[in-house]
């Protein structure tokens, strides 16, 4: 049985937690508990993890091997990356690591869809601005995808930067027998700055550009987008969202160097040696195929995500 708002909020403020009244900044609000009470709705975990492995198998992928690479090879111009990335493995080469990627798609999916869905929906009932509202639940749906990115995404960095003769289950073995589970999680904390940021300026930035366009185009903040509207946001929300590429940077360095058996780093020193060795512009190398898996993403996530839920609302099916 499901433990009460009510009790919830009471436990929080009991005696037991005394001791840590100096962490209240860090107490989920209100509306956290809300959203925890609702019951988990298999809908969005379904068109979670279709959407998003839809989005990786296309252009999704290309992108993140494209950005991957230079993220490791930051001596590589933009071009020089792209086509070192072709003569290594062809036209294939793009798709390097689909399979670990379709594990994460969908289950990173389906995590990022419950968890953002059900925050934005109690934030919005709550009386919350969209923007806000938004940011809140991209940060909170990002930071739940952690905990599934971690393997899969040091799976795919090895697959694009390590020996390609390795298979995805040697590399899967290797990791377990030297350091256990802790082996596939390593940039753990540069992944989970990532993801936070990521998707709360994904979704945040494209709820305040679809607002701003209502009331520019339409003059009043209900108006119905077109989809062509609706798509121009989600381009510029994925677009502005890339502020914080040098997390991903950290985030691809750091596993590299753990499947290539380096000295591992936390990600403040491997910012530090990055800055050291390529100045403040190498924690921006790949930048522009993050802008494209940004856009592309966001298109799937956020945008599609809507116009989805919007069509399925009109047919009756949600």
């Amino acid at each position: 049985s499901h433990t009460p708002l009510h009790r919830k909020q009471a436990i929080m403020d009991g005696p037991s937690m005394r001791p840590f009244a100096a962490m209240s900044v860090l107490r989920p609000p209100p509306v956290a508990y809300a959203a925890m009470e609702k019951p988990a709705d298999w809908k969005n975990f379904v068109l979670g993890a279709g959407i998003q492995c839809a989005e990786a198998a296309t252009l999704g992928m290309p992108f993140e091997v494209w950005k991957t690479r230079m993220g490791r090879h930051r001596n590589e111009s933009t071009l020089e990356a792209f086509k070192n990335v072709y003569q290594r493995g062809g036209i294939g080469g793009f798709w390097a690591g689909t399979g670990p990627k379709m594990i994460e798609s969908a289950t990173k999916g389906a995590i990022l869809m419950y968890a953002k869905e059900a925050i934005n929906e109690s934030c919005v009932a709550s009386g919350m601005g969209v923007t806000t509202a938004g940011i809140l639940a991209g940060a909170g749906g990002g930071v739940s995808q952690v905990v599934v990115m971690g393997p899969s995404t040091f799976l795919v960095t090895g697959a694009v930067t390590g020996d390609k003769s390795i298979s995805t289950m040697q590399r899967i073995s290797r990791t377990w027998n030297t350091h256990g589970l802790k082996g596939f999680y390593p940039g753990g904390t540069a992944i989970a700055f990532r993801q936070a940021t990521n998707w709360a300026s994904r979704q945040g930035f494209t709820e305040f550009v679809r607002e701003r366009m209502k009331i520019t185009l339409y003059g009043r903040k209900d108006a119905k987008l077109t989809k062509s509207e609706e798509a121009l946001s989600g381009i510029m929300g994925g677009t502005m969202a890339c502020w914080n590429h040098p997390f991903e940077v950290a985030r691809i360095e750091a596993q590299s160097r753990a499947d290539q058996g380096q000295k591992a780093m936390n990600m403040v020193s491997v910012m530090n040696m990055i800055v050291k060795e390529q100045g403040m512009s190498g924690l921006f190398k790949g930048l522009i195929p993050r802008v494209g898996l940004g856009i592309w993403q966001t298109l799937f996530m956020v945008t599609g995500v809507k116009l989805v839920k919007d069509t399925l609302k009109e047919g009756g099916y949600i």
